[in-house]
Protein backbone atom coordinates (compact mmCIF):
# COMPACT_ATOMS: atom_id res chain seq x y z
CA UNK A 1 0.00 0.00 0.00
CA UNK A 2 2.80 2.32 0.74
CA UNK A 3 4.69 1.57 -2.31
CA UNK A 4 1.09 2.52 -4.19
CA UNK A 5 0.91 5.37 -2.44
CA UNK A 6 4.51 6.96 -3.34
CA UNK A 7 4.12 5.69 -6.83
CA UNK A 8 0.83 8.06 -7.15
CA UNK A 9 2.80 10.44 -5.32
CA UNK A 10 5.71 10.50 -7.85
CA UNK A 11 3.08 10.62 -10.88
CA UNK A 12 1.16 13.58 -9.73
CA UNK A 13 4.33 15.65 -9.22
CA UNK A 14 5.52 14.69 -12.99
CA UNK A 15 2.00 15.65 -14.03
CA UNK A 16 1.93 18.88 -12.05
CA UNK A 17 5.88 19.40 -13.31
CA UNK A 18 4.60 19.01 -17.09
CA UNK A 19 1.65 21.17 -16.82
CA UNK A 20 4.36 24.14 -15.58
CA UNK A 21 5.82 26.28 -18.28
CA UNK A 22 9.93 26.85 -17.53
CA UNK A 23 11.18 30.45 -18.48
CA UNK A 24 14.75 30.95 -18.51
CA UNK A 25 15.68 34.95 -18.08
CA UNK A 26 16.51 34.53 -22.63
CA UNK A 27 12.93 32.96 -23.34
CA UNK A 28 10.82 35.69 -21.70
CA UNK A 29 13.19 38.39 -23.64
CA UNK A 30 12.47 36.63 -26.70
CA UNK A 31 8.74 35.87 -26.07
CA UNK A 32 8.60 39.20 -24.83
CA UNK A 33 10.07 40.63 -28.23
CA UNK A 34 8.04 38.34 -30.35
CA UNK A 35 4.32 39.53 -28.33
CA UNK A 36 4.39 42.99 -27.72
CA UNK A 37 2.25 45.19 -30.01
CA UNK A 38 3.93 48.26 -29.60
CA UNK A 39 7.54 46.62 -30.88
CA UNK A 40 5.25 44.97 -33.78
CA UNK A 41 3.45 48.39 -34.51
CA UNK A 42 6.97 49.86 -34.75
CA UNK A 43 8.12 47.27 -37.07
CA UNK A 44 5.55 48.42 -39.35
CA UNK A 45 6.36 52.05 -39.41
CA UNK A 46 10.14 51.35 -40.23
CA UNK A 47 8.45 49.25 -43.67
CA UNK A 48 6.28 52.46 -43.86
CA UNK A 49 9.61 54.66 -43.95
CA UNK A 50 11.70 52.09 -46.43
CA UNK A 51 9.04 52.23 -49.05
CA UNK A 52 8.25 56.03 -48.05
CA UNK A 53 12.30 55.91 -49.11
CA UNK A 54 11.86 54.15 -52.04
CA UNK A 55 9.14 56.52 -53.54
CA UNK A 56 10.99 59.60 -52.89
CA UNK A 57 13.66 57.97 -55.06
CA UNK A 58 11.12 57.91 -57.95
CA UNK A 59 11.47 61.49 -58.35
CA UNK A 60 14.61 61.22 -59.61
CA UNK A 61 13.31 59.31 -62.58
CA UNK A 62 11.22 59.83 -65.29
CA UNK A 63 7.19 59.35 -65.44
CA UNK A 64 5.28 58.64 -67.83
CA UNK A 65 1.17 59.13 -68.16
CA UNK A 66 -1.69 58.11 -70.28
CA UNK A 67 -5.18 59.39 -70.73
CA UNK A 68 -8.58 59.39 -72.89
CA UNK A 69 -11.74 60.74 -73.48
CA UNK A 70 -14.73 59.82 -75.04
CA UNK A 71 -18.02 62.30 -75.36
CA UNK A 72 -20.86 62.05 -76.57
CA UNK A 73 -22.59 65.90 -77.73
CA UNK A 74 -25.98 66.80 -79.04
CA UNK A 75 -24.86 68.57 -81.71
CA UNK A 76 -22.57 68.32 -84.10
CA UNK A 77 -19.94 71.24 -84.99
CA UNK A 78 -20.81 73.04 -88.26
CA UNK A 79 -18.29 75.24 -90.24
CA UNK A 80 -20.94 76.05 -92.21
CA UNK A 81 -24.33 77.92 -91.72
CA UNK A 82 -27.59 76.69 -93.35
CA UNK A 83 -27.82 80.05 -95.51
CA UNK A 84 -24.52 78.70 -97.22
CA UNK A 85 -25.53 74.78 -96.97
CA UNK A 86 -28.37 75.61 -98.90
CA UNK A 87 -26.96 77.76 -101.52
CA UNK A 88 -23.96 75.29 -102.17
CA UNK A 89 -26.00 72.56 -102.33
CA UNK A 90 -28.19 74.21 -105.03
CA UNK A 91 -25.93 76.00 -107.01
CA UNK A 92 -27.35 73.79 -110.02
CA UNK A 93 -30.74 75.38 -109.51
CA UNK A 94 -29.43 78.80 -109.28
CA UNK A 95 -28.00 78.68 -112.73
CA UNK A 96 -30.58 77.15 -114.15
CA UNK A 97 -32.31 79.85 -115.33
CA UNK A 98 -29.14 81.10 -117.30
CA UNK A 99 -28.53 78.07 -118.76
CA UNK A 100 -32.10 78.11 -120.09
CA UNK A 101 -31.39 81.65 -121.45
CA UNK A 102 -28.08 80.38 -122.56
CA UNK A 103 -29.99 77.62 -124.40
CA UNK A 104 -32.16 79.64 -126.25
CA UNK A 105 -29.84 81.97 -127.48
CA UNK A 106 -28.02 78.98 -128.86
CA UNK A 107 -31.56 78.06 -130.74
CA UNK A 108 -31.62 81.43 -132.23
CA UNK A 109 -27.99 81.00 -133.70
CA UNK A 110 -29.18 77.79 -135.00
CA UNK A 111 -31.76 79.37 -136.80
CA UNK A 112 -29.60 82.32 -138.52
CA UNK A 113 -26.67 79.89 -139.09
CA UNK A 114 -28.21 76.08 -139.79
CA UNK A 115 -24.50 74.94 -140.67
CA UNK A 116 -23.94 75.26 -136.80
CA UNK A 117 -26.51 72.74 -135.55
CA UNK A 118 -24.48 69.58 -135.87
CA UNK A 119 -22.52 71.23 -133.46
CA UNK A 120 -24.67 72.92 -130.81
CA UNK A 121 -27.17 70.04 -130.28
CA UNK A 122 -24.79 68.04 -128.81
CA UNK A 123 -24.13 71.15 -126.39
CA UNK A 124 -27.50 71.42 -126.18
CA UNK A 125 -27.96 68.02 -124.44
CA UNK A 126 -24.90 69.03 -121.77
CA UNK A 127 -26.24 71.77 -120.96
CA UNK A 128 -29.79 70.04 -119.69
CA UNK A 129 -27.54 67.59 -117.37
CA UNK A 130 -25.40 70.68 -115.52
CA UNK A 131 -27.97 71.74 -113.25
CA UNK A 132 -28.06 68.19 -111.74
CA UNK A 133 -24.45 67.59 -112.12
CA UNK A 134 -23.78 71.68 -110.20
CA UNK A 135 -26.23 70.18 -107.59
CA UNK A 136 -24.29 66.82 -106.82
CA UNK A 137 -21.28 68.45 -106.31
CA UNK A 138 -22.11 71.50 -104.45
CA UNK A 139 -24.20 68.70 -102.21
CA UNK A 140 -20.81 66.80 -102.17
CA UNK A 141 -19.15 70.09 -100.67
CA UNK A 142 -21.37 70.47 -97.72
CA UNK A 143 -21.04 66.73 -97.00
CA UNK A 144 -17.11 67.28 -97.01
CA UNK A 145 -17.62 70.31 -94.76
CA UNK A 146 -19.52 68.18 -91.80
CA UNK A 147 -17.53 67.32 -88.73
CA UNK A 148 -19.84 65.21 -87.20
CA UNK A 149 -17.98 65.41 -83.50
CA UNK A 150 -20.94 64.38 -81.76
CA UNK A 151 -18.85 61.36 -81.03
CA UNK A 152 -15.24 63.06 -79.38
CA UNK A 153 -12.25 60.88 -78.50
CA UNK A 154 -9.52 62.19 -77.46
CA UNK A 155 -6.34 61.18 -75.37
CA UNK A 156 -2.74 61.92 -74.94
CA UNK A 157 0.69 60.14 -73.70
CA UNK A 158 3.15 62.41 -71.66
CA UNK A 159 6.52 62.02 -70.45
CA UNK A 160 7.67 64.22 -67.59
CA UNK A 161 11.65 64.45 -66.68
CA UNK A 162 12.69 66.42 -63.98
CA UNK A 163 16.00 68.58 -64.68
CA UNK A 164 16.09 71.37 -62.08
CA UNK A 165 13.72 71.60 -58.95
CA UNK A 166 15.71 73.59 -57.10
CA UNK A 167 17.31 71.14 -54.60
CA UNK A 168 13.74 70.20 -53.58
CA UNK A 169 13.91 66.49 -54.58
CA UNK A 170 17.50 65.58 -53.27
CA UNK A 171 16.57 66.84 -50.09
CA UNK A 172 12.95 65.38 -49.97
CA UNK A 173 15.13 61.57 -50.82
CA UNK A 174 17.62 62.24 -47.61
CA UNK A 175 14.71 63.21 -45.13
CA UNK A 176 13.35 59.58 -46.27
CA UNK A 177 16.19 58.06 -45.66
CA UNK A 178 17.03 59.93 -42.56
CA UNK A 179 13.29 58.77 -41.16
CA UNK A 180 13.80 55.10 -42.38
CA UNK A 181 16.64 55.26 -39.93
CA UNK A 182 14.71 56.95 -36.87
CA UNK A 183 12.04 54.82 -37.70
CA UNK A 184 14.93 51.64 -37.10
CA UNK A 185 16.20 53.80 -34.08
CA UNK A 186 12.82 54.49 -32.56
CA UNK A 187 11.99 50.47 -32.93
CA UNK A 188 15.83 49.76 -30.66
CA UNK A 189 14.99 51.86 -28.43
CA UNK A 190 11.54 50.02 -27.92
CA UNK A 191 13.27 46.57 -27.67
CA UNK A 192 15.64 47.42 -24.90
CA UNK A 193 12.50 49.31 -23.12
CA UNK A 194 10.45 45.66 -23.54
CA UNK A 195 13.94 44.24 -22.52
CA UNK A 196 14.13 46.47 -19.55
CA UNK A 197 10.89 45.98 -18.51
CA UNK A 198 11.12 41.96 -18.84
CA UNK A 199 14.19 41.94 -16.68
CA UNK A 200 12.53 44.04 -14.03
CA UNK A 201 9.25 41.39 -13.87
CA UNK A 202 11.71 38.39 -13.85
CA UNK A 203 13.70 39.51 -11.63
CA UNK A 204 10.89 40.86 -9.38
CA UNK A 205 9.78 37.46 -9.68
CA UNK A 206 12.98 35.38 -8.20
CA UNK A 207 12.96 38.19 -5.47
CA UNK A 208 9.43 36.82 -4.09
CA UNK A 209 10.16 33.77 -4.57
CA UNK A 210 13.18 33.66 -2.17
CA UNK A 211 11.06 36.12 0.14
CA UNK A 212 8.07 33.47 -0.17
CA UNK A 213 11.34 30.55 0.84
CA UNK A 214 12.43 32.94 3.77
CA UNK A 215 8.65 33.53 5.08
CA UNK A 216 8.15 30.05 5.03
CA UNK A 217 11.36 29.03 6.82
CA UNK A 218 10.62 31.47 8.88
CA UNK A 219 7.13 30.66 9.87
CA UNK A 220 8.30 27.19 10.52
CA UNK A 221 10.66 28.63 12.99
CA UNK A 222 8.45 30.65 14.81
CA UNK A 223 6.30 27.75 14.56
CA UNK A 224 9.14 25.50 16.48
CA UNK A 225 9.40 28.35 19.00
CA UNK A 226 5.58 28.26 19.88
CA UNK A 227 5.60 24.58 19.88
CA UNK A 228 8.50 24.57 22.64
CA UNK A 229 7.76 27.74 24.64
CA UNK A 230 3.70 25.58 24.70
CA UNK A 231 5.44 22.48 26.60
CA UNK A 232 7.71 24.85 28.33
CA UNK A 233 4.26 26.53 29.84
CA UNK A 234 2.92 23.20 30.64
CA UNK A 235 5.63 22.46 32.59
CA UNK A 236 5.65 25.62 34.17
CA UNK A 237 9.23 27.13 33.26
CA UNK A 238 7.30 29.40 31.03
CA UNK A 239 4.79 32.14 31.23
CA UNK A 240 1.72 32.62 29.62
CA UNK A 241 2.96 36.39 28.37
CA UNK A 242 5.60 34.49 26.67
CA UNK A 243 3.44 31.94 24.64
CA UNK A 244 0.90 34.91 23.81
CA UNK A 245 4.19 37.04 22.12
CA UNK A 246 5.08 34.02 20.30
CA UNK A 247 1.52 33.14 19.14
CA UNK A 248 1.35 36.67 18.06
CA UNK A 249 4.85 36.31 16.54
CA UNK A 250 3.76 33.07 14.42
CA UNK A 251 0.39 35.02 13.09
CA UNK A 252 2.31 37.66 12.01
CA UNK A 253 4.47 35.19 10.13
CA UNK A 254 1.67 33.68 8.34
CA UNK A 255 0.31 36.65 7.13
CA UNK A 256 3.60 37.74 6.20
CA UNK A 257 3.44 34.32 4.16
CA UNK A 258 0.27 35.39 2.58
CA UNK A 259 1.28 38.95 1.44
CA UNK A 260 4.49 37.20 0.29
CA UNK A 261 2.12 34.46 -2.08
CA UNK A 262 -0.04 37.44 -3.44
CA UNK A 263 2.65 39.03 -4.45
CA UNK A 264 4.16 36.51 -6.02
CA UNK A 265 1.15 35.47 -8.30
CA UNK A 266 0.67 39.17 -9.02
CA UNK A 267 4.22 39.41 -10.32
CA UNK A 268 3.70 35.98 -12.50
CA UNK A 269 1.03 37.48 -14.27
CA UNK A 270 2.62 41.01 -14.93
CA UNK A 271 5.52 38.53 -16.45
CA UNK A 272 3.17 36.55 -18.44
CA UNK A 273 1.21 39.92 -19.65
CA UNK A 274 5.10 40.92 -20.74
CA UNK A 275 5.58 37.72 -22.22
CA UNK A 276 2.32 37.55 -24.17
CA UNK A 277 0.92 34.49 -22.39
CA UNK A 278 -2.06 34.07 -20.79
CA UNK A 279 -2.29 35.29 -17.66
CA UNK A 280 -3.33 32.64 -15.78
CA UNK A 281 -0.27 30.36 -17.27
CA UNK A 282 1.70 28.11 -14.96
CA UNK A 283 5.19 29.26 -15.32
CA UNK A 284 8.30 28.30 -13.17
CA UNK A 285 11.39 30.44 -13.38
CA UNK A 286 14.37 28.96 -13.81
CA UNK A 287 16.36 30.72 -11.44
CA UNK A 288 13.84 30.15 -8.67
CA UNK A 289 16.07 27.60 -6.99
CA UNK A 290 18.78 29.80 -6.89
CA UNK A 291 19.95 30.27 -3.24
CA UNK A 292 21.92 33.29 -3.72
CA UNK A 293 21.32 35.43 -7.51
CA UNK A 294 24.17 35.29 -9.04
CA UNK A 295 25.70 38.44 -9.57
CA UNK A 296 28.60 40.33 -12.21
CA UNK A 297 32.42 39.96 -10.24
CA UNK A 298 32.79 43.59 -11.84
CA UNK A 299 30.38 45.96 -12.82
CA UNK A 300 29.68 48.03 -15.79
CA UNK A 301 32.42 51.39 -15.38
CA UNK A 302 30.28 54.30 -16.63
CA UNK A 303 31.65 56.29 -19.45
CA UNK A 304 29.72 58.93 -20.78
CA UNK A 305 31.63 58.89 -24.28
CA UNK A 306 30.17 55.11 -24.31
CA UNK A 307 26.36 56.99 -23.77
CA UNK A 308 26.79 59.11 -26.40
CA UNK A 309 27.91 57.05 -28.67
CA UNK A 310 25.61 53.77 -28.30
CA UNK A 311 22.03 55.65 -26.88
CA UNK A 312 19.65 55.27 -29.37
CA UNK A 313 17.65 58.42 -28.38
CA UNK A 314 20.27 60.67 -28.93
CA UNK A 315 20.61 58.71 -32.63
CA UNK A 316 16.95 59.56 -33.04
CA UNK A 317 17.53 63.29 -32.10
CA UNK A 318 20.63 63.57 -34.72
CA UNK A 319 18.39 61.99 -37.50
CA UNK A 320 15.74 64.60 -36.66
CA UNK A 321 18.03 67.29 -36.46
CA UNK A 322 18.86 66.47 -40.23
CA UNK A 323 15.61 65.88 -41.02
CA UNK A 324 14.81 69.45 -40.09
CA UNK A 325 17.74 71.15 -42.06
CA UNK A 326 16.43 69.32 -44.86
CA UNK A 327 13.23 70.69 -44.78
CA UNK A 328 15.16 74.57 -44.53
CA UNK A 329 16.76 73.44 -48.38
CA UNK A 330 13.71 72.24 -49.37
CA UNK A 331 12.00 75.65 -48.17
CA UNK A 332 15.01 77.39 -49.86
CA UNK A 333 14.01 75.79 -53.00
CA UNK A 334 10.95 78.16 -53.43
CA UNK A 335 13.32 81.13 -54.55
CA UNK A 336 14.87 78.96 -57.26
CA UNK A 337 13.45 78.15 -60.54
CA UNK A 338 12.68 74.60 -61.62
CA UNK A 339 12.94 73.26 -64.89
CA UNK A 340 11.56 70.15 -66.49
CA UNK A 341 11.79 68.31 -69.84
CA UNK A 342 8.69 67.17 -71.33
CA UNK A 343 7.50 64.83 -74.09
CA UNK A 344 3.85 63.79 -75.60
CA UNK A 345 1.55 61.87 -78.14
CA UNK A 346 -1.63 63.53 -78.64
CA UNK A 347 -4.60 61.81 -80.81
CA UNK A 348 -8.19 62.26 -81.38
CA UNK A 349 -10.84 61.44 -83.28
CA UNK A 350 -11.71 63.34 -85.39
CA UNK A 351 -8.89 64.76 -86.02
CA UNK A 352 -7.97 68.01 -87.89
CA UNK A 353 -4.00 66.96 -89.28
CA UNK A 354 -5.51 66.08 -92.52
CA UNK A 355 -8.91 68.27 -92.76
CA UNK A 356 -11.92 66.74 -90.75
CA UNK A 357 -11.82 62.79 -90.54
CA UNK A 358 -13.89 60.22 -88.61
CA UNK A 359 -9.97 58.85 -87.63
CA UNK A 360 -7.62 58.28 -85.38
CA UNK A 361 -4.69 60.24 -85.94
CA UNK A 362 -1.78 61.69 -83.61
CA UNK A 363 1.20 63.99 -83.74
CA UNK A 364 3.64 64.42 -81.08
CA UNK A 365 5.72 66.98 -78.95
CA UNK A 366 8.42 67.88 -77.02
CA UNK A 367 9.30 70.63 -74.76
CA UNK A 368 11.24 71.83 -71.53
CA UNK A 369 9.44 73.78 -69.02
CA UNK A 370 10.69 76.67 -66.73
CA UNK A 371 8.87 77.96 -63.77
CA UNK A 372 10.43 80.90 -62.36
CA UNK A 373 9.32 82.31 -58.63
CA UNK A 374 9.23 86.14 -59.04
CA UNK A 375 6.68 87.79 -56.40
CA UNK A 376 5.30 86.26 -53.70
CA UNK A 377 4.84 88.84 -51.03
CA UNK A 378 7.72 87.13 -48.69
CA UNK A 379 6.02 83.73 -48.62
CA UNK A 380 9.69 81.67 -49.30
CA UNK A 381 10.96 84.08 -46.89
CA UNK A 382 8.99 83.30 -44.17
CA UNK A 383 8.69 79.89 -45.06
CA UNK A 384 13.03 79.31 -44.47
CA UNK A 385 13.01 81.31 -41.29
CA UNK A 386 10.20 78.91 -39.88
CA UNK A 387 12.07 75.68 -41.37
CA UNK A 388 15.17 77.44 -39.57
CA UNK A 389 13.56 77.84 -36.23
CA UNK A 390 12.31 74.08 -35.99
CA UNK A 391 15.82 73.24 -37.38
CA UNK A 392 17.74 74.85 -34.08
CA UNK A 393 14.40 74.20 -31.76
CA UNK A 394 15.79 70.27 -33.15
CA UNK A 395 19.56 70.72 -32.14
CA UNK A 396 18.88 72.96 -29.10
CA UNK A 397 17.03 69.21 -28.13
CA UNK A 398 19.61 67.42 -28.68
CA UNK A 399 22.00 69.29 -27.30
CA UNK A 400 19.72 69.33 -24.05
CA UNK A 401 19.93 65.29 -24.03
CA UNK A 402 23.48 65.10 -24.22
CA UNK A 403 23.67 66.45 -20.84
CA UNK A 404 20.89 64.31 -19.45
CA UNK A 405 22.09 61.45 -20.88
CA UNK A 406 25.46 62.19 -19.21
CA UNK A 407 24.00 63.16 -15.92
CA UNK A 408 22.29 59.47 -16.23
CA UNK A 409 25.04 57.66 -16.37
CA UNK A 410 26.92 59.21 -13.65
CA UNK A 411 23.56 58.64 -11.19
CA UNK A 412 23.12 55.04 -12.35
CA UNK A 413 26.77 54.89 -11.84
CA UNK A 414 26.80 56.22 -8.12
CA UNK A 415 23.22 53.95 -8.14
CA UNK A 416 25.42 50.98 -8.73
CA UNK A 417 28.25 51.52 -6.27
CA UNK A 418 25.56 52.02 -3.63
CA UNK A 419 24.23 48.74 -4.16
CA UNK A 420 27.07 47.30 -4.25
CA UNK A 421 28.20 48.45 -0.55
CA UNK A 422 24.96 48.26 0.51
CA UNK A 423 24.96 44.12 -0.44
CA UNK A 424 28.07 44.50 1.23
CA UNK A 425 26.49 45.16 4.57
CA UNK A 426 23.76 43.57 4.12
CA UNK A 427 25.88 40.42 3.74
CA UNK A 428 27.40 41.52 7.05
CA UNK A 429 24.21 41.82 8.39
CA UNK A 430 23.28 38.24 7.64
CA UNK A 431 26.05 36.76 9.45
CA UNK A 432 25.59 38.33 12.61
CA UNK A 433 21.99 38.04 12.72
CA UNK A 434 22.69 34.03 12.04
CA UNK A 435 25.05 34.58 14.71
CA UNK A 436 22.83 36.02 17.30
CA UNK A 437 19.73 33.65 16.54
CA UNK A 438 22.02 30.91 16.82
CA UNK A 439 22.93 31.75 20.68
CA UNK A 440 19.88 32.92 21.24
CA UNK A 441 18.61 29.05 20.46
CA UNK A 442 21.13 27.83 22.20
CA UNK A 443 20.39 30.28 24.80
CA UNK A 444 16.63 29.68 25.28
CA UNK A 445 17.37 25.60 25.16
CA UNK A 446 19.41 26.23 27.91
CA UNK A 447 17.00 28.16 30.11
CA UNK A 448 19.17 31.14 30.35
CA UNK A 449 17.65 33.84 27.42
CA UNK A 450 13.79 34.72 27.83
CA UNK A 451 11.40 33.76 24.66
CA UNK A 452 11.24 38.02 23.69
CA UNK A 453 15.32 37.85 23.20
CA UNK A 454 14.51 34.80 21.06
CA UNK A 455 11.64 36.65 18.84
CA UNK A 456 13.97 39.94 18.51
CA UNK A 457 16.88 37.63 17.17
CA UNK A 458 14.45 35.68 14.60
CA UNK A 459 13.02 39.03 13.29
CA UNK A 460 16.44 40.59 13.39
CA UNK A 461 17.46 37.33 11.54
CA UNK A 462 14.33 37.69 9.24
CA UNK A 463 15.11 41.40 8.50
CA UNK A 464 18.94 40.60 7.57
CA UNK A 465 18.19 37.84 5.17
CA UNK A 466 15.11 39.96 3.61
CA UNK A 467 17.38 42.73 3.28
CA UNK A 468 20.35 40.66 1.57
CA UNK A 469 17.67 39.81 -0.99
CA UNK A 470 16.65 42.98 -1.47
CA UNK A 471 20.14 44.63 -1.71
CA UNK A 472 20.91 41.59 -4.35
CA UNK A 473 18.14 42.26 -6.53
CA UNK A 474 19.24 46.31 -6.13
CA UNK A 475 23.05 45.87 -7.69
CA UNK A 476 21.38 43.42 -10.04
CA UNK A 477 18.74 46.18 -11.20
CA UNK A 478 21.02 49.36 -10.80
CA UNK A 479 23.39 47.20 -13.63
CA UNK A 480 20.72 47.13 -15.67
CA UNK A 481 19.71 50.49 -15.37
CA UNK A 482 22.93 51.69 -15.79
CA UNK A 483 23.46 49.43 -18.92
CA UNK A 484 20.52 50.78 -20.43
CA UNK A 485 21.92 54.32 -19.98
CA UNK A 486 24.97 54.02 -21.71
CA UNK A 487 23.32 52.18 -24.73
CA UNK A 488 25.14 48.81 -23.97
CA UNK A 489 21.50 46.68 -22.80
CA UNK A 490 21.49 45.75 -26.70
CA UNK A 491 23.23 42.67 -25.63
CA UNK A 492 20.41 41.90 -23.72
CA UNK A 493 18.25 41.26 -27.17
CA UNK A 494 20.60 39.00 -28.78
Amino acid sequence: MKKILNLVLLLTLALASHAQRVLTLDSCRALALANNKELRMSQEKVKAAHYEQKAAFTNFLPKIDVGGTYMRTQKEISLLSDAQKNAIGNVGTAVGGQLQQFGNQLQQIAVSHPELLPLLEPLSGVMGQLPGALNGVGQGIVDAFRTDTRNLYAGAATLTQPIFMGGKILAYNKITKYAEQLAASQHATGMQDVVMSTDQAYWQVISLVNKKRLAESFVELVRKLDSDVNKMLEEGVATQADALSVRVKVNEAEMALVQVEDGLSLSKMVLCQLCGLPLDTEIRLADEEMEDLALPDTFTESNVNTALANREELKSLELASKIYRQKVNVARAGYLPSIGLTASYLFSNPSLFNGFENKFRGTWGIGVVVTIPVFHWGENIYKVRAAKAEANIARYRLDDAREKIELQVTQNSYKVNEAAKKLAMAEKNMEKAEENLRYANFGFREGVIPTSNVLEAQTAWLSAQSGKIDAQIDLKMSEIYLNKSMGTLDMYTK
